[in-house]
């Protein structure tokens, strides 16, 4: 089983060091859902919920959490994150939200995806509790991950074009 990097010799809670680790371009895809009555999203789709633009309104507050996620999350570290991608999709049972995130840095991006999903729910769900008070948020997972090498000669090549 591996070991939990966030856990130091002593048992105490620690942040990891990533200062030795190399720049590398970095992508999350997380998913979440939270169910709806069909009444609830009829009137998201018709705008008609007394709050405002449910979608609109989930999808900033989605970015805006990505962003914030080193001081929601105390051992996260802070990324200067390149992209935050927010979509939302309704169908007959409630909404699927999926955040992505992009950054170039020491370390993953995929507390950020996470993050900008559950505010995203979290959102809608404020949303809309004065109308529907069966919702239900779940499924919230990490779909995917990557992260590419940068060539050690890429700021060369950037710089003589």
């Amino acid at each position: 089983m591996a070991q939990l990097t966030h856990i130091a010799a002593d048992g105490s809670a620690r942040m990891v060091d990533v200062s030795a680790k190399p720049v590398s371009q970095r992508e999350a895809l997380a998913s979440g859902r939270i169910d709806l009555q069909p009444a609830t999203i009829e009137l998201i789709a018709s705008e008609r919920i007394a709050k405002g633009n449910v979608f609109a309104t989930a999808r900033i507050a989605g970015i805006q959490a990505a962003k914030q996620t080193a001081q929601l999350i105390p051992l996260c570290h802070t990324l200067g994150l390149s992209h935050v991608e927010v979509n939302l999709t309704s169908d007959e049972t409630g909404v699927a939200v999926e955040c992505r995130a992009r950054t170039t840095a020491q370390t993953g991006v995929e507390m950020e995806a996470l993050t900008g999903v559950s505010v995203a729910l979290l959102t809608i769900y404020d949303m809309c509790k004065a109308v529907d008070k069966t919702m239900r948020i779940g499924e919230i997972k990490l779909m995917k991950k990557t992260k590419t090498a940068i060539p050690a000669n890429a700021a060369e090549q950037s710089g003589s074009s």
